[in-house]
């Protein structure tokens, strides 16, 4: 038989040839019993082999055959894709989980895996990569520490600048004489409470300190807290440019807005150093009332909304799915808490809404594409384009990441192994640069060069 031809077009009798070519002869016969031409034989998979009617007993013969089965679909997956077969279907099986929206997702069991160096049977330029699980959990999962990092530094370089843009946005307020508060349906139906906004802030804190407690036990932690600083610096660096562009009046004529008055030095230049300080007092207090912070002018669009959605949405999502009362209550502090922003009348009801708009999908978005990474390889290079951050924070996860969780035991001796492994590699660096420098030392001592110019002689 002629095996350079299309494995789609293979007849029974071409597979058979195919596994007595790989040494199966005596498998060659139920598979031609069963029909199983070049299309059936892309769908098998190990349980297949394993399972009736082929029943193939012997292990060594089902991982053989199973690797000679992949590796025809790694040969054949460019001239399936040219061909017009989709080959999520035909190369992995039809699994309904692939296909489910995001939230069908998140809400199934995880399935726990190690973690692993597996790499892609197939190559990125393909559809799927067969990295992801069938269920599509990740199955790669490093922690990453480095990237981490960079997110972190994203994120603390992204609230600076919003500090700084808030005292911008503070001198450029309207004059409240000038500019009353806009119409708006809530604040001109409900009256304004003055404990209000506090009472948001510290609904704040708490999601804060339960965010912190899925962080400490989850496995995964470092993921999820670069996914938290990429996203978290993303949305208040749009909102920097949506405070910056438009100045709107205030929505309280309980506030006292007076714009900061400007200092100058002797050539006449705004003092950069006054806005730094007072960028700094802003940033040092979070932004926060109760940490003494006013501000005024930072309307469109809310920034505690912002940060109430994101905490709310993250404890969600990688908390144990059947804690619904946890999931509960961080959802009536996330509507409770806006409420509060509105009732303290801090915030027209627009910069509320748009600010859990974008957020919310922001957030939904980052993990629909982070989970399905396997279905849209084709379009990577657009990917890389308009998710640049994405792109890089994402690109070493295949999948969904599951919920698993570690006891305070194994955190502590996670962290008593990471400080031993790391003594013994800079012991191990420290020795072989003291090894280094005994050689160049016994090179260059004189009684070696002695003995170099009495061979010579």
């Amino acid at each position: 038989m002629d095996f350079d031809a299309d494995v789609i077009n293979w007849t029974a009798d071409d597979v058979s040839g195919w596994l007595s070519n790989k040494g199966f002869t005596k498998y060659s016969g139920i598979f031609k019993d069963n029909k199983i031409d070049g299309k059936a034989l892309l769908l098998i998979d190990e349980n297949d082999l394993k399972s009736p009617p082929l029943n193939i007993k012997i292990l060594g013969d089902v991982k053989r055959l199973n690797l000679d089965i992949k590796q025809l679909k790694v040969e054949s997956s460019q001239t399936l894709i040219d061909s017009g077969y989709d080959p999520q279907t035909l190369l992995h099986g039809t699994s309904s989980k692939l296909f489910h929206t995001y939230y069908h997702q998140r809400f199934e069991d995880p399935i726990h895996f190690r973690y692993c160096n597996s790499d892609s049977l197939i190559d990125d330029r393909h559809v799927h990569s067969s990295r992801s699980s069938e269920d599509s959990h990740a199955t790669t999962l490093r922690p990453e520490l480095w990237k981490a990092f960079i997110a972190l530094t994203y994120c603390f370089v992204v609230t600076w600048i919003t500090a700084f843009v808030m005292v911008i946005v503070h001198e450029r307020v309207p004059d409240m004489k000038k500019y009353p508060p806009l119409p708006d349906i809530f604040l001109d139906n409900v009256p304004h409470i003055p404990w209000a906004f506090h009472m948001c802030e510290w609904t704040g804190t708490l999601l804060l300190f339960i965010w912190i407690g899925v962080l400490i036990f989850h496995k995964h932690r470092f993921i999820l807290l670069r996914r938290f600083f990429a996203l978290s610096g993303t949305v208040f660096l749009l909102r920097c440019i949506t405070m910056l562009i438009t100045s709107l009046s205030v929505p309280g004529t309980h506030l006292e807005c007076n714009p900061r008055p400007s200092a100058y030095r002797e050539d006449g230049s705004s003092d950069i150093l006054s806005k730094m300080h007072a960028a700094y007092e802003i940033w040092k207090g979070a932004g926060m009332s109760i940490q003494g912070v006013r501000t005024c002018g930072d309307y469109m669009f809310s920034g505690h909304t912002v940060a109430l959605t994101m905490l709310n949405f993250f404890i969600t999502e990688y908390s144990p799915r059947d804690i619904y009362l946890l999931h509960t209550f961080t959802w009536l502090l996330n509507m409770f808490g806006i409420f509060f922003i509105l009732s303290g009348h801090e915030h027209y009801s627009i910069d509320v809404f748009i600010a859990f708009y974008i957020t919310s999908r922001l957030f939904l978005y980052y993990h629909t594409l982070a989970n399905n990474q396997s279905l849209m390889q084709r379009d990577q290079g657009r990917t890389r384009i308009w998710f640049p951050l994405f792109s890089f924070f994402e690109s070493d996860v295949d999948g969904i990441v599951p919920n698993e969780y570690e006891t305070g035991l194994e955190i502590i001796n996670n962290i008593i192994n990471f400080f031993v492994s790391s003594a013994k590699y800079v012991m191990l660096v420290f020795q072989s640069n003291l090894t280094i420098k005994r050689g160049l030392t016994t090179r260059n001592s004189p009684s070696t060069n002695s003995i170099k110019k009495h061979k010579k002689k």
